[in-house]
């Protein structure tokens, strides 16, 4: 078989000495347009998983690479002229000229041809020359470009700015700075990867390097300006630009990578940002899982096929992680306010990879710290200042939380899953037993299932209600005998279903209309909830103060009954939430149009139970931080919301997503809804519930401790 290879960076390289070493018959081409020596990178840095795969699939130059290793366990964080160091992150680095040196050598010996200096005009030419075409051209690649149709790449263009240099400072850690200036936050990305140099990313958000004056620098002004910047971190040492350039990042990826006697390896098929690992790692994996598949079968369409069904999962599982860790530093001055500790753990818990309980068995002392750190952080929180440093500390989730004059014992929050099992609107004896269960697995807050505040307002006939003085009653005595039973506090979910409203219970199919028996329904808009259910009736003015004494009726009658917190449905397309999305609310009036208007009605109602609700019990919104559909509301708009709801008076801020509409394209990832929560709580300042489906306790501990929620609705399996 002849093949042909176009790019000379590791991807290329690798994957030629690797096919030459299992088919020593095959011919092999390698064609390179820089000269052979030539290369715009700094270091290369692999994880202690990749050098197996190094190991295992050439120990030649396993052995070669790893002499070279620059090998460092640490990660250490600057932020706020503090140092915070965490150990246990095993890294390797290695200069990439060095690297490029040990696998042409390896191929140079192995019999493949190498051709540098050699431009390529059409891939084309490469392709029919043989029997297969590896392009490891880049993220640029000129071979991709030329059967985009085939291939159907997408690129998605970073937010920041970053410039890489090179540096004689060695770190003895992966390092992170963040510093302040007169023109914004910059961060760095630092790392050794040989004996006398390393690698030094200057990375900062568009608006910063604008008003830094950097838009129109050469190379020589802007490591002057790094330099300057950094000049305390620097320690007197020197950056250095190759090709150094102010970029942003380009996230690439191809919908396949092959077509028919193409494939494509590396840069050339996708990219994850820097700040998750080597894009070299990445390119020598794919290197590896093509040999494999090559050894693994004889015909070779059949070879390409497994490449990519075993490889592209596998590399869109870390790019998933990579767009994590890009948002955040994406939005890194969201959490300038924080203290060292908690932005360093909100950093290193960025994408999702790395936990609480992984970081407990890397670096124990870290974790301990960042328990004490928490701790006397919620005691001071709750005015219990002057106490003494605690020796040992329990993790974040068990450390109590004041809202208002309410105090929770821990940050976990239960909710029974409803039985819709009322008789008109009254709670029975399984209510109660439910909510009891829950208080006592420990819950520092348990919510009861939607209630609603009206005979119209129910979603199904089988919902419990708070419109009848029976109803008060049969509440005070749950809530009484919650409170008997366990130090947890319990809270009043009051809704009103709007359109959603006179369906089957959810056992029988979600939203599925009465068979008999349906009530009539009110909303914003009269836009049914789906094909088979019933078109609302559009709310006039009176049905919108009809409502909201309604709404006020039942927050008073939960009051009485001694409720500890009161929670109010704005989110999954009820009513409230319908007057939000503008895929629901289409008036022409004062409350429909621009989302100032459409918050109009959802507003007032709140107002009106804050008045009524006890000034120090506190007062909660479950709000849907996106609709999940074209043309909804998104994160930056249900930022706004929380932020309008925070200045009335709202406490705490439940994150929801979805069902706004059946069209709804739900994500119901772990990930997504934390990513929710850490906006609505960082950027509109105000305390949040995860409802991040939520089922071991490092994963609620990694919630609070980074700063991205307060509480987390648990849901143990």
């Amino acid at each position: 078989m002849k093949v042909n290879v176009l790019g000379g960076g590791p991807a290329g390289l690798y994957a030629s000495l690797l096919l030459k070493q299992g088919h020593p018959e095959w011919k092999i081409a390698l064609h390179e347009r820089n000269p052979k020596g030539a290369t715009y990178g700094w270091g290369v840095v692999f994880s202690d998983r990749m050098l197996t795969a190094l190991r295992e699939a050439d120990p030649t130059t396993y052995r070669e690479i790893t002499d070279a290793f620059v090998i460092w366990d640490a990660i250490d964080v600057h932020v706020k002229d503090q140092l915070i160091r965490c150990a246990g992150h095993t890294f390797a680095g290695i200069a990439r000229r060095h690297l490029l040196d040990i696998l042409q050598r390896r191929c140079a010996a192995l019999g493949v041809g190498l051709h540098f200096d050699t431009i390529i005009d059409d891939p084309d030419t490469l392709r029919q020359d043989a029997d297969l075409l590896i392009a490891a051209d880049g993220v640029n690649s000129m071979t991709r470009q030329r059967h985009a149709d085939a291939f159907q790449p997408q690129t998605e263009q970073g937010a920041t700015r970053f410039i890489w240099f090179g540096t004689g400072k060695l770190y003895d850690a992966f390092t992170f700075i963040f510093k302040e200036s007169a023109y914004g936050l910059f961060q760095v990305h630092a790392y050794p990867f040989d004996a006398t140099m390393g690698t030094f990313i200057v990375e900062c958000a568009e608006e910063t390097w604008q008003r830094a004056g950097l838009t129109e620098t050469d190379e020589v002004t802007s490591v002057a300006f790094c330099e300057a910047l950094f000049a305390e971190h620097l320690a007197g040492r020197h950056l250095y630009s190759n090709r150094s350039h102010w970029l942003q990042f380009v996230t690439l990826k191809n919908a396949r990578w092959s077509h028919e006697n193409i494939v494509l390896l590396g840069d050339a098929a996708h990219t994850a940002h820097f700040s998750i690992g080597s894009g070299t790692k990445l390119a020598m994996e794919d290197a590896i899982a093509l040999a494999t598949a090559c050894d693994q079968h004889a015909d070779l369409p059949t070879a390409l096929r497994v490449y990519g069904l075993g490889r592209k999962p596998r590399v869109e599982v870390i790019q998933r992680a990579a767009a994590e860790s890009q948002r955040y530093f994406e939005h890194v001055s969201r959490y300038r306010h924080f203290a060292p500790l908690p932005f360093a753990f909100n950093l290193l818990t960025r994408s999702g990879r790395i936990t609480y309980d992984s970081l407990r068995q890397r670096d124990p002392f870290f974790i301990g710290d960042v328990e004490r750190w928490f701790e006397t952080a919620a005691h001071a929180a709750n005015g219990e200042n002057g106490r003494l440093s605690p020796l040992v500390s329990p993790p974040a989730v068990f450390t109590p939380l004041r809202l208002r004059d309410m105090t929770l014992v821990n940050r976990f929050v239960l909710a029974p899953i409803s039985g819709y099992d009322a008789t008109n609107g009254l709670p029975t004896d399984q209510h109660a037993d439910r909510l009891i269960a829950q208080a006592c697995c420990g819950a520092g807050l348990v919510l009861t299932e939607p209630v609603a505040i009206s005979v119209e307002g129910r979603m199904t006939p089988g919902d419990t209600g708070i419109y009848r003085p029976e109803h008060a009653e049969a509440w005070a005595r749950i809530v009484a005998a919650v409170h008997n039973a366990s130090p947890a506090k319990i809270a009043l979910h009051l809704n009103h279903a709007g359109r959603r409203g006179s369906t089957r219970p959810r056992a029988e199919g979600l939203d599925k209309p009465l068979r008999d028996g349906n009530w009539s329904l009110r909303a914003a808009s009269p836009i049914p909830y789906g094909p088979a259910n019933q078109t609302p009736n559009m709310m006039n003015c009176a049905d919108m103060k009809q409502v909201c004494t309604a709404f006020v009726a039942a927050a008073q009658q939960g009051a009485r009954a001694g409720f500890d917190l009161l929670h109010l449905n704005m989110a999954h397309g009820y009513l409230l939430a319908g007057f939000l999305s503008p895929l629901t609310n289409q008036r022409e009036d004062a409350y429909g149009g621009t989302l100032e208007h459409r918050l109009r009605f959802p507003l007032a109602v709140f107002d009106a139970i804050r008045a009524a609700w006890p000034a120090e019990k506190p007062l909660a919104v479950a709000l849907s931080a996106t609709d999940w559909a074209k043309g909804g509301n998104d994160l930056a708009d249900a930022v706004a919301i929380a932020r309008t709801l925070k200045e009335h008076g709202c406490d705490l801020i439940a994150v929801h997503a979805g069902q706004t509409t059946i069209a709804s394209q739900a994500v119901y990832d772990v990930e997504a809804f934390a990513g929710y929560s850490d906006a609505i709580r960082n950027d509109a300042g105000i305390p949040t519930l995860a409802t991040a489906y939520t089922t071991t306790t490092g994963q609620a501990n990694t919630l609070l401790a980074a700063g991205r929620a307060d509480l987390c609705l648990f849901s143990p399996r």
